[in-house]
């Protein structure tokens, strides 16, 4: 495996996160505290937490905990789930169980960043763009020109980071289909499903409806939990998770304990967790329409399908690093520059930043922002 480079999103937000007073970048939805957590569980559940053996737990994760993510699927049971340490870790499984030297891997640009580099520190790796004009989709005969004899894998994420585009059902059941014909693994990042604006169509998870489809997830972001850190890949192919529950015997070994019985209580909610959280979208959404919609001479501000980030284009002469670096350094608002997005694979697109809206009081980032712009103007 060649060296990884530097995780270039993760480096600015270990700088900036902490220290910028109004964090508008943010993927994730707005976390809540343990006792609000524990405020939503049953008198059992509650038990169960507070008297819970502190001892290792079981590497695929807990039987109750994989019962209760199974209930987020289909067609998929418990013995289809491997637990691990938050979505990184089933990134980098995933990506050394089913490459090696000799395979060919097709990533969807941009991206987040593992999903690129950790292929192509593999293996030979081909970027398809999603394409800006078409409302941030994918051409799927563009990924049939991507195939050569020895590709294994592709990896997509809808709704997608950073745009929070969906691709549409007719796409995405064209593509399984093809990879089918190919017999080609689709790692799917689904770590935003059930997360937008009321209305919002998910796609189905990719692992009920395809048999070599990896169901990426975790707990970090549509649920708005991080500090849990578990996540999960949900496959069929039991060879693929027995190889992978492997390969992490070398990584955490197994969750935390504590964090897997909070997961349960989470999962046995989410109904509400997740109504809580759009509602969130649903308040912070129209705000950011009114503000691109003042400011239309220097932002094209494209509403997302999904999620709870959007990537509008700055159109101003200075570039959008200078623009972003002086918000956050001047006013405290921290964006993400597209720079984080660069993709080795193939051009993306210039000027654009990411922006979030999962979290509460974005009045207060959203004033502060204006206020930048009019002294800049001033």
């Amino acid at each position: 495996m060649n060296k990884l480079p530097e995780f270039r999103l993760e480096t600015h937000f270990s700088k900036w996160e902490f220290k910028a007073r109004y964090h508008m970048a943010a993927s994730d939805a707005e976390s809540m505290s343990l006792q609000q957590l524990l405020s939503m569980a049953t008198p059992a559940e509650r038990e169960e937490f507070e008297n819970m053996w502190l001892g290792y737990t079981e590497t695929f994760g807990a039987p109750d905990v994989r019962n209760a993510i199974t209930e987020t699927f289909t067609t998929c049971n418990s013995n289809d789930i491997l637990c691990f340490a938050g979505a990184s870790e089933g990134i980098y499984a995933a990506n050394h169980v089913i490459l090696d030297k000799d395979s060919h891997a097709i990533v969807v640009t941009p991206n987040y960043q593992s999903h690129e580099s950790l292929p192509m520190a593999i293996c030979q790796a081909t970027g398809v763009p999603l394409d800006p004009t078409d409302n941030w989709s994918l051409d799927i005969d563009r990924i049939a020109d991507a195939i050569q004899p020895n590709t294994r894998l592709l990896t997509i994420n809808f709704p997608h980071n950073p745009t929070g585009s969906i691709l549409p059902l007719d796409r995405y059941i064209a593509m399984v289909e093809l990879c089918r014909k190919h017999g080609i693994y689709i790692l799917h990042d689904e770590i935003f499903n059930g997360l937008g604006a009321t209305g919002t169509k998910h796609l189905p998870f990719i692992a009920d409806i395809y048999e070599r489809g990896l169901s990426l997830n975790v707990m970090s972001k549509a649920y708005g939990l991080p500090g849990l850190r578990v996540g999960w890949i949900a496959c069929k192919d039991h060879a693929v998770l027995s190889k992978m529950e492997q390969l992490k015997h070398y990584l955490s070994i197994c969750n935390s304990g504590p964090s897997e019985r909070l997961t349960k209580i989470a999962l046995n909610h989410r109904t509400e967790i997740l109504q809580r959280n759009c509602t969130i979208v649903d308040e912070n959404l129209p705000k950011w329409d009114s503000f691109f919609a003042k400011h239309s001479e220097l932002f094209d501000w494209q509403r997302p399908d999904g999620s709870c980030m959007a990537f509008p284009r700055y159109k101003g002469k200075d570039g959008v690093e200078n623009f972003t670096r002086h918000l956050v350094e001047q006013s405290g608002v921290l964006l993400l520059p597209g720079s984080v997005y660069q993709s080795v694979l193939g051009s993306t697109p210039d000027n654009h930043f990411r922006l979030g809206f999962g979290r509460k009081n974005l009045d207060e980032g959203l004033a502060a922002f204006e206020n930048h712009l009019q002294n800049r103007n001033t």
